[in-house]
């Protein structure tokens, strides 16, 4: 099947990365470091309604926060491409996740304009006939972030809802890039999902708050153990 590549060809990561997703605050970037994360991601550019986004000037003050051999994630659902660099020269992130419904060819315009940025890909897992969603994008990002879609809301990534780990499974299976796991994992779950799928990454955002809306420490340090 085209982009289908055999096992033995594709590499072997040892180690499963960690991306706490969701950061609202400095203090929370700080907490999820300490926490032993290897990223951590901050939402900007909204165009669904969520808590989780910040304005663009507290992005930039979390992202510079971040210490070195910490990777800052900017996540934004923006759909433009023109948008999304204007948001990269701003914030100087050296990653973008792009969660907007973007054609093949505005993310080979995001990689012309900022060339320093490494690009990660929403692929939404939403049944058998998602396997082949990944073909016209896998030469154009440098990783997939597996997330739930959620129909009934229009929402993508934060839905604190899992997926079906054996689509995700085929997929990491079928392509070469990095494959990061999201959607509904928390420190109950999270071994299990490595498992059945054999990630680069996994990344949690509601699964690693408190009752108030922000990171809360205990459940972080409890997913990154549950990781090892």
């Amino acid at each position: 099947m085209p982009g289908e590549i055999h096992q033995s060809e594709k590499p072997n990561f040892q180690m499963v990365r960690v991306k706490i997703c969701g950061i609202r605050c400095v203090a929370d970037a700080q907490a999820a470091v300490r926490a032993g994360a290897d990223a951590i991601g901050v939402l900007v550019g909204q165009e669904h309604p969520s808590s989780d986004f910040v304005r663009v000037e507290e992005a930039v003050r979390i992202l510079r926060s971040v210490p070195p051999l910490v990777t800052p994630v900017l996540v934004t659902h923006l759909t433009s491409s023109r948008d999304v660099v204007e948001l990269l020269c701003w914030t100087r992130a050296p990653v973008v996740q792009i969660h907007g419904d973007m054609a093949p060819e505005a993310f080979a315009r995001v990689r012309e304009s900022a060339p320093w940025v490494k690009i990660l890909k929403a692929y939404h897992v939403n049944g058998p006939g998602c396997l082949d969603d990944g073909e016209r994008f896998v030469d154009r990002v440098d990783a997939f972030v597996l997330d739930t879609f959620n129909p009934a809301t229009g929402q993508v990534g934060g839905t604190g809802v899992t997926h079906d780990w054996e689509i995700s499974r085929r997929i990491a299976e079928r392509y070469r890039c990095p494959i990061i796991l999201s959607g509904g994992l928390s420190a109950e779950n999270v071994a299990a999902a490595i498992e059945a799928v054999h990630p680069f990454g996994v990344d949690a955002n509601t699964g690693t708050k408190g009752e108030d809306g922000f990171k809360d420490p205990e459940k972080m340090r409890a997913f990154v153990r549950a990781t090892q």
